[in-house]
């Protein structure tokens, strides 16, 4: 009979109180969305870094007659020295950093390039003999780069020595970016949503403060009466949490799996599968907000 009571009266408190019922669940809902966003986006970070780093190479760029490098002196590499540099990579002193090394020259440099830019407008601006020819070293170990950069670059007929990761961070920070100012926008958001949630506790405790005095009077506990206004908030976060699930896993499968996953063949995306391993920690913080701040209102303005 409780807990039928307690149930009735949260009902009645949210039937009275809908327009700012509404606005809780909005707020939350936007709030938990951000924070769901910010996670997912690092959640995507890590994937991207356990699947590229291990790929990512070095590339050893090789001189020709525009280098502005002192290793070339404005001269294009020679065949002696591109055999010098191979019999390096090559060399016992290396051997044991390097996993696999592949010549490109300009020609295949080129047709790589038309290949990953084919629907840019820089294919009409780049020429054949404008891309250098180069050593691509798959290491044992990426971590090792500077390895190879200490015994090349120095090398006579090389240009330079370039760790593709270094590229892959540029973006990864780029990404780490957009997931902080997702995290701050959310932290704002969840501020709200607890002022806006103790403001409609407040002024539902005030439109049932006739009720409640009777309550107190005849000898209701202070659980009792307190529960249905704790209920009503944390049943307008869950809708906003549940709401702000559904807009994650909607983003995530039209707008990730659908179009830019497919798009984009050769990038690890994360799937809908992370949504729901967020969903829950959503669904939790909404109702610790809510729970906190009905609990921080109701001692203020209702004196039990």
């Amino acid at each position: 009979m409780r807990l039928g009571f307690i149930l009735r009266e949260a009902v009645k408190g949210l039937r009275q109180n809908v327009v700012m019922v509404v606005s809780v669940v909005l707020v939350t809902f936007v709030s938990l969305t951000f924070v769901g966003a910010a996670a997912l986006l690092q959640l995507q970070i890590n994937q991207m870094k356990g699947y590229w780093y291990d790929r990512m190479e070095v590339a050893v760029y090789l001189c020709d007659d525009t280098s502005a490098s002192t290793n070339c002196a404005g001269k294009e590499v020679t065949e002696q020295q591109r055999s010098d540099i191979k019999t390096l990579l090559e060399s016992e002193q290396l051997k044991p950093y390097i996993k696999e090394i592949a010549y490109e020259s300009k020609d295949q440099a080129y047709m790589n390039f038309l290949d990953q830019y084919k629907n840019s407008s820089l294919v009409d601006q780049v020429k054949p003999d404008q891309l250098p020819e180069s050593f691509r070293v798959a290491l044992v170990d990426p971590e090792k780069y500077q390895v190879i950069n200490e015994a090349l670059s120095t090398v006579p007929g090389v240009e330079s020595v370039v760790d593709q990761r270094e590229l892959l961070e540029k973006v990864f920070q780029l990404v780490r970016v957009a997931s902080g100012a997702a995290a701050i926008v959310a932290a704002v958001m969840i501020v709200c949503a607890v002022l806006l949630t103790g403001t409609t506790i407040q002024l539902s405790a005030m439109h049932r403060r006739l009720e409640t005095t009777i309550m107190r009077l005849v000898g209701a506990s202070k659980a009792t009466i307190q529960l249905p206004f704790i209920i009503e908030g944390v049943i307008a976060s869950l809708i906003g949490g549940v709401l702000a699930t559904g807009t994650l896993w909607m983003l995530m499968k039209f707008l990730v799996q659908d179009k830019l996953a497919s798009e984009n063949v050769g990038v690890a995306f994360i799937s809908t599968d992370e949504v729901w391993l967020i969903a829950p920690a959503l669904l939790i913080l909404g109702i610790v907000l809510a729970t906190i701040s009905s609990v921080v209102t109701l001692k203020r303005y209702l004196k039990v």
